[in-house]
Order: C-alpha cells, then sequence, then structure tokens
C-alpha cells in the first residue's frame, strides 16, 4: 500500500516546518506547501528526503482561491491517499484598531481563516477513507491584544471553525487545533519586547519547537479527540 500523504501549510520555515519534518519521522509522505519561501521550502525537502520519505514542493499564495483550487487538484492527483492537513500558514499584521489599514485586515483574515476554511473544505473531499485536519491557532485567541487586532480576531475565528467543522465532518474526519504560546520571536517583535513577555510566564521560558509539535502527534494517535484546541503555552493563558 502507499504511505499516506500530510499536506502542511506555510511548511517552509518555521513551526510549520517542524511539523512537516515531525509528520515525515512518522512515515507520511508530505506535501510541502509555500508562497514566498522558496529557497527554505527547498531546503526543508532536502532535510525530509534525508529521513527517507519523499516531498512535494506544492507552491500557492493562499489568499486566492483560485489558487487552493488547483494545489488541491494537483494533490489528487498523487498516488499517495491524503490522511492529514496541517493549516499552519498565517500572517500577523501589526496594526491597532484606530490606524489598522484595510488591507492588512483583510491579508489576516484571508490566510488565516478563509484559506484553512477552503483547505479543509476540499481536503475533506480527498478523505474519502478518513483523516484528520489540524489548525494551528495561537494563545492570541483568546487575548485581546489591540496591537494585533486582526491575527487576534481570525485566530479566534479559527478555532471557532474547527469546532463547526468537527461537528460538519465526523465521524470520518477529525478536526482540532493547536494554539502556542510563545514559541520563536517574529519579526514584529523587538527583543526587549520578547524577553519581557517570556519573563511573564509561568514557566519562564518559550516553548521548544518539539513541545509543540508532540500536541500534533498526541492528535494523530489519540482517534477520540475531535473539536478540540490543544493549549501548549507555559501558562500563558494564566496571566
Amino acid at each position: 500500500m502507499n504511505r499516506p500523504l500530510a499536506l502542511v501549510t506555510g511548511a517552509a520555515q518555521r513551526l510549520g516546518r517542524e511539523f512537516a519534518l515531525s509528520l515525515a519521522r512518522m512515515g507520511y509522505v508530505i506535501g510541502l506547501h509555500y508562497n514566498e519561501s522558496a529557497f527554505e521550502a527547498g531546503e526543508t525537502k532536502k532535510e525530509i528526503e534525508a529521513l527517507g520519505v519523499p516531498a512535494y514542493l506544492l507552491h500557492a499564495d493562499l489568499t486566492q482561491p483560485e489558487k487552493i483550487d488547483k494545489l488541491i487538484e494537483i494533490v489528487e492527483e498523487f498516488d499517495e491517499p491524503l490522511k492529514i492537513l496541517v493549516n499552519s500558514a498565517a500572517v500577523m499584521p501589526v496594526g491597532h484598531p484606530r490606524e489598522l489599514k484595510l488591507e492588512d485586515w483583510d491579508a489576516a483574515l484571508d490566510l488565516n481563516l478563509r484559506a484553512p476554511f477552503l483547505m479543509a473544505q476540499k481536503a475533506a473531499r480527498l478523505m474519502t477513507d478518513g483523516g484528520l485536519i489540524v489548525n494551528v491557532t495561537d494563545i492570541g485567541a483568546n487575548k485581546a491584544w489591540s496591537r494585533y487586532s486582526s491575527y487576534a480576531v481570525s485566530k479566534s475565528a479559527l478555532e471557532s471553525l474547527t469546532r463547526v467543522l468537527a461537528r460538519a465532518f465526523a465521524p470520518s474526519i477529525r478536526v482540532n487545533a493547536i494554539a502556542p504560546g510563545l514559541v520563536l520571536p517574529s519579526d514584529v517583535v523587538t527583543p526587549e519586547e520578547w524577553s519581557r513577555l517570556v519573563d511573564r510566564l509561568p514557566l519562564k521560558r518559550p516553548a521548544r519547537s518539539e513541545e509543540i509539535v508532540s500536541a500534533l502527534e498526541f492528535l494523530i494517535r489519540n482517534e477520540y479527540v475531535t473539536g478540540q484546541t490543544i493549549v501548549v503555552d507555559g501558562g500563558y493563558s494564566l496571566i
């Protein structure tokens, strides 16, 4: 039998890359989606293939619905059956609600919310023998982050979408979410601000990538979990 396929969006770098590598170690063939990070995608592909696992590079701008259609058409042609979709691609615009530009609002909602919905909708049609969809949200989904307003709203809505899809796609397809806390600093956070945020955490350190990835491994192995958001935040939600 062909190995199962796992499709990971935003898999070229950061957490998406870690999810892809973990799935490869578990024996899944990887559909490695990327948009602007072509070099990083190529390097990640090499790492996956060094594990003895095939990886397909899939370029698409997920803010364009027609590009999602094309991506899924390509995946449908693969010999390997699609069993897992990880929606990891995201953007984090900076903008207080008083000055947030419309294009930054749309950018967050289009990539962080609409794209996971369309990817899940279309991927579910390929999961004829069941499967798992995992949306990567954020602890910010439950925080009033005024500096990242469009991002926080999009991630909060994504958690709601996770529950809706879990009920709609049951019993053959499970849908869950993973909400990381502080893991990797982003370009929009200064080193000083990052240190301040980490110091506020009850555990006093950022997460290691493997600690976030282990939540995905748990969701794969425990087939009785659906409609849930697994929070891995070092206690961020307590402050």
